[in-house]
């Protein structure tokens, strides 16, 4: 739609290139007709005539252009942005609630979760108050999943930004969300949400490619560290981490031709201390979870790389392996830590702080 004074503008426009294509073609007519030596004829240079019909020409076409190409930009612009919830879902959500994850699931898909929270009649604020209640404060009172708790257990304590939360609260509750192939038409519309199909998204920025693959390492890394503290409990899970970790690592990065390491200034793994280099950005993450905003990625572009990073945050769980000696870690535990990682430096650390992070290096 043409707001007013642009279809104001283009009605202008229009008129002056009808009235300057109609006085060509008379003119032209008077010549055909060799009607010159009528008195009133008009008479108009050859070149004259040429540049009238340029100048014509071109201020229908620039007419138009700013009638419809603003309105345009603006609509394929909007097609293509997608909704910030979306994009905090998956960063922060899917490595847990992953919607195709064929195997070894360690959470209930997000689809699942919208099912069970939103009931016909579910107001948008309830949906947000129930959801953003229990990602704070886990308990089995507040749960809705029952079946989900006895298979996959309660889930640890989250620490996000309120704003966080009511982004992707808002995603959930308005837009349909990805699900597995063999999830069932809701029998059910939810909530007076519209929930509409979420955007397309454009081409992944270098950004998003190199988030992309350190978000799908974390989930390999994630799914079988899950696998093992439920099978085998938390020395278990360090077993894994101290044989496995690295490895799969290193098997992601071939998949995704990229150099992917995980790197930390209180290093458990002394192969994985960060560089003089790189600590600069560390800190900066340690400075905006100190503050309580969302993490973001920062990324650098020299000699035909990108160079990519993004924080590992703790959360409950992590305090097995990572939280205070006597407090949060077992001595059995503890004293599994120390016989295999005799320097060991990656313990003391509290829920929702920055335990190190992703570096991801790929070509241009």
């Amino acid at each position: 739609m043409i707001k007013k004074g642009r279809r104001e503008l283009a009605f202008f426009c229009v008129g002056c290139a009808t009235i300057c294509t109609l006085y060509l073609v008379c003119n032209q007519c008077y010549f055909l007709l060799d009607l010159e030596t009528i008195p009133l004829a008009p008479k108009i240079k050859p070149m004259k005539k040429y540049i009238l019909a340029s100048v014509a020409i071109a201020t229908f076409m620039a007419c138009g252009g700013l009638s419809t190409n603003s309105e345009e930009t603006k609509s394929v612009a909007k097609e293509q942005t997608a909704h910030e919830g979306e994009i905090l879902l998956e960063k922060n959500c899917y490595v847990c609630h992953s919607p195709t994850a064929k195997t070894g699931r360690i959470a209930p898909p997000m689809q699942y979760v919208k099912e069970h929270y939103i009931k016909e009649g579910t107001t948008q604020q309830e949906f947000t108050e129930a959801f953003i209640s229990f990602v704070k404060h886990p308990t089995k009172d507040k749960a809705k999943m029952p079946g989900a708790i006895a298979n996959f257990g309660l889930m640890p304590q989250q620490a996000f930004p309120e704003e966080t939360l009511n982004k992707i609260a808002d995603y959930i509750y308005n837009y349909e969300i990805e699900g597995p192939g063999d999830f069932k038409e809701h029998k059910k519309k939810h909530g007076k949400g519209k929930h509409q199909k979420g955007q397309e998204k454009a081409e992944m920025t270098k950004a998003e490619r190199g988030l992309d693959y350190a978000l799908s390492t974390k989930a390999v890394l994630g799914k079988n560290l899950m696998g093992k503290l439920k099978s085998e409990g938390t020395v278990g899970a360090l077993e894994f981490c101290n044989v496995k970790a690295i490895p799969l690592t290193d098997s992601m990065a071939k998949v995704h031709h990229a150099l992917i390491i995980r790197v930390t200034d209180q290093p458990r793994n002394p192969d994985n201390k960060v560089s003089d280099a790189d600590l600069v950005h560390l800190n900066l993450f340690k400075q905006r979870a100190a503050a309580g905003t969302e993490p973001e990625t920062i990324v650098e572009e020299m000699d035909g790389k990108t160079n990519l990073y993004f924080p590992i945050m703790t959360n409950s769980m992590c305090m097995q392996c990572h939280g205070k000696p006597g407090v949060d870690i077992e001595n059995s535990t503890l004293a599994a830590i120390q016989g295999k990682y005799p320097e060991d430096k990656a313990t003391g650390y509290s829920v929702n702080q920055v335990r190190g992070m992703w570096k991801v290096v790929f070509d241009d």
